[in-house]
């Protein structure tokens, strides 16, 4: 039955996308529309029409490097598909101009093109992912995303979709447990436990009926890993929850996601459809014997129904509060049943597994932990965006390869999101496993990278994060509760100029409090960009606690600016954005700043074009002491 829904699937996209004629992709994900894909897209529409050119237009998720958005994609008759970045509307209209009417690539203009050898030799345009960006990354579970159309059932089965469900029923509900313990597939959501192994206890749990659940809670800041994949490819996720589905034992699956992620939710509800009128849903799937039904449910947003027994809680209408454990999920879940969880990237690694195998899968990352991981790269790199790379990848290799590096000096890499840890340059030939991240005081969390550079203060993040998880505990345990309360408010009183040297001890007692004594993830981890930062940057402390000064000039009260008469060029271009006016002086002289009037804007330094605008300590005659050269 798959096989035949494959060939006509194929026959039908073949026919969508020849090259009778143009096919122009754009990428319409979440990343995409913040760039202003839409608004390109309407500029396509309009340029076509005022051409007389007709050409199939494919709407597609995100393929990764989002710094590049929006992309847009053109294959014309006969030739291999070329990408273009950053494109606003007025450029894809020279673009299609261009290219519709005289057949001109513009070499010049494109970021890449998918084609083979043959067409980098004719067209002098670089195969796309040969971009530095993405030349060192291995894709498997993006392998599809910002390729296919992920609203059409037609473009995902044709490309492979469902192929590992179709082998999962030769193997069986054991030999799919074998394959996955072969293949030494590890939790991605964080916590890297080994996937057979739940799979294996929610098998052989007594009660009935099962439920199979895909966490796509993604609560992180600056982390959009499992949002790209089921914007980009939710059938892969569909198709691993069927798989785990029918390896357990279980009827019913729910996606539980959240209410944030519109698109997200509108895609997945749409591939859910498309699923059930092909018969890959509902009762006696492909004759299998085997029914199974799944749902989206979405989330209202609280950052601890991350953990697994608080969106169980959610998902009966109750209060996301977590509960002891034992009883695990996989004995007594969801309607006190046995239930599986699995993040969203566990799910979409799933299908690849066993469309190739347990040991190809093995082939990538290291021996305890094998394959890739997605991170969402984001900070100060010069490449951000969604990247895939086997793990044990050094976090030199992530920073400096994939991202790009840094503008300013490297200062910090913050692995593991708010729950994560701190860590410094020293730490960068680090191998990302899930092991050595625990090792330095950090996690790997559900994989938000944050890179910063000197112009980031430590202190001041680690306030940010501690504010972030004192925000979201539930306030079921007092040992998270309190504990990152207090963190909170004596890490504001440390960057307000109102910390003495106790308080470092206060934040340590408490970081191991909450670690020992919490109930779930959330309150355990929550002191670890406290902890982190205090053990890898403790002079920044000190710094703000007995000299009261920000290094990075992020902390107001403890700062002023101060302008370099020995770089000053007089450009005036400071005065111009000013709000103040406090800085004044001559054209071609070099200006000065008066501090009080000055409200630390930080205008005059983004547009300074020689940074000669620098923080010091209040009171502190320029040139007396090392200035904050990070404030640039």
């Amino acid at each position: 039955m798959l096989e035949k829904l494959r060939l006509e699937a194929q026959q039908r996209w073949q026919e969508r996308t020849s090259h009778n004629q143009a096919v122009i992709y754009i990428g319409t994900a979440s990343c995409g529309r913040a760039a202003g894909a839409l608004e390109t897209l309407q500029a396509i529409r309009e340029t076509l029409q005022d051409l007389g050119k007709e050409a199939r237009i494919i709407e597609v998720g995100c393929i990764g490097p989002c710094y590049l958005e929006p992309l847009m994609d053109i294959a014309l008759p006969g030739l291999a598909r070329v990408s273009y970045a950053n494109v606003t509307p007025a450029k894809a209209r020279q673009i299609l101009a261009a290219c519709l009417t005289t057949g001109d690539l513009l070499p010049g203009k494109a970021a890449g093109h998918f084609g083979d050898d043959s067409f980098t030799r004719t067209s002098g345009i670089q195969p796309f992912f040969d971009l530095p960006m993405l030349k060192p990354q291995q894709r498997i579970i993006l392998q599809k995303c910002g390729i296919i159309d992920p609203e059409d059932f037609d473009s995902a089965l044709s490309t492979g979709a469902y192929k590992g469900l179709e082998r999962a029923f030769t193997l069986g509900p054991e030999g799919i447990i074998l394959e996955m313990q072969q293949a030494g597939l590890r939790g991605r959501g964080g916590a890297g436990f080994p996937t057979f192994r739940k799979w294996q206890a929610a098998r052989t749990a007594t009660g009935k009926p099962k439920y199979v659940v895909c966490n796509a809670d993604e609560g992180d800041p600056g982390a959009f890993m499992n949002r790209a994949l089921l914007e980009g490819d939710p059938h892969a996720v569909l198709e691993g929850m069927l798989i785990g589905g029918y390896a357990i034992g279980a009827r019913e699956g729910i996606v539980y996601m959240r209410a944030e992620y519109p698109l997200a939710v509108k895609r997945m509800c749409k591939a859910i459809g498309q699923a059930y009128n092909s018969g890959l849903l509902g009762c006696n799937i492909c004759n299998s014997g085997f029914d199974f039904d799944i749902r989206v449910q979405e989330g209202a947003g609280a950052f601890v129904c991350g953990e697994e027994t608080a969106l169980i809680a959610s998902l009966e209408g109750l209060r996301g509060m977590p509960r002891p454990r034992p009883p695990y999920p996989t004995d007594r879940g969801y309607k006190g049943k046995p239930t599986l969880i699995n993040n969203t990237e566990s799910f979409g690694t799933v299908p690849a597994v066993l469309r190739e195998g347990g040991e190809w899968f093995r082939q990538f990352g290291t021996a305890s932990n094998p394959g890739t991981k997605t991170f969402s790269l984001v900070g100060k790199t010069r490449y951000t965006g969604l990247i895939e790379i086997p793990l044990g990848m050094t976090l030199r290799q992530v920073v400096e390869e994939i991202g790009g590096g840094t503008r300013f000096p490297f200062k910090a890499i913050q692995t593991g999101g708010p729950l994560g840890g701190c860590l410094p340059a020293d730490r960068l030939d680090t191998p990302i496993t899930y092991e050595t991240m625990r090792e330095l005081g950090s996690i790997m969390g559900s994989g938000g990278l944050i890179v910063m550079d000197e112009s980031t203060c430590n202190v001041d993040m680690a306030r940010y994060f501690v504010g972030f998880a004192c925000s979201e505990s539930c306030g079921n345990c007092t040992p998270c509760r309190v504990g990152t309360r207090i963190l909170k408010d004596t890490l504001e009183k440390i960057v307000s100029g109102e910390g003495e040297p106790e308080d470092l001890e206060v934040m340590q007692r408490a970081a191991e409090t909450m670690n020992n004594a919490s109930l779930c993830g959330l309150g355990q981890a929550a002191s670890n960009p406290v902890i982190s930062s205090l053990k890898y940057f403790r002079q920044e402390y000190e710094e703000h606690i007995h000299q009261k000064f920000c290094r990075s000039a992020v902390c107001t009260e403890l700062f002023e600016y101060t302008i370099l008469p020995e770089r000053c060029t007089g450009c005036g271009a400071c005065v111009k954005v000013c709000p103040e006016t406090a800085i004044h002086g001559e054209r071609k002289q070099a200006h000065t700043l008066d501090t009080t009037r000055c409200v630390k804007c930080n205008a005059c330094v983004r547009v300074c074009p020689v940074h000669a605008i620098v923080g010091a300590p209040v009171g502190t005659q320029a040139g007396t002491t090392r200035l904050a050269e990070a404030a640039i």
